[in-house]
């Protein structure tokens, strides 16, 4: 099976936590600051915004399988911690997801479905603890 590059997403960062990110096209660039201090963002932030849209197409994708359409106001927020335990940081993230006008149960394949497809979804399988949740 052959694998076609779409597309590739390309940054340089420095100063790591407390630096700035900046992508190749000019289009992305933050200052960072460390676990929400200062006036940055930082790495959980950005990590939820590009799980979010990723995850929000795939809703997309999956409601298109089922032939129904994802409303416009339909929302996905993402909360991704950053954890300490005893073997050191890790993350953890929750889905949430907001498709009104659509039937919960329905909702609720769409987003596990979408769950399957998503990229962001299948890089971090069995590395993050991911919930998912409809409103």
């Amino acid at each position: 099976m052959s694998t076609k590059i779409i597309y590739t997403g390309k940054t340089h960062t420095t100063g790591g936590r407390d630096g700035a990110s900046r992508s190749s096209d000019g289009h992305l660039d933050v200052q960072l600051s460390h676990l929400g201090t200062g006036s940055g963002t930082n790495p959980e932030q950005l990590f939820a915004a590009g799980w979010s849209a990723c995850f929000l197409g795939a809703i997309g994708k999956a409601a298109a399988e089922h032939k129904v359409r994802v409303p416009a106001d339909a929302v996905v927020d993402a909360e991704v911690d950053l954890a300490l335990g005893e073997d050191g940081y890790s993350l953890r993230a929750r889905l949430n997801a907001s498709l009104p006008g659509i039937e919960r149960d329905l909702a609720l394949r769409l987003v596990e479905r979408a769950h399957q497809l998503c990229p962001y979804s299948k890089a971090t399988r069995g590395n993050i603890d991911a919930e998912l949740n409809v409103a």
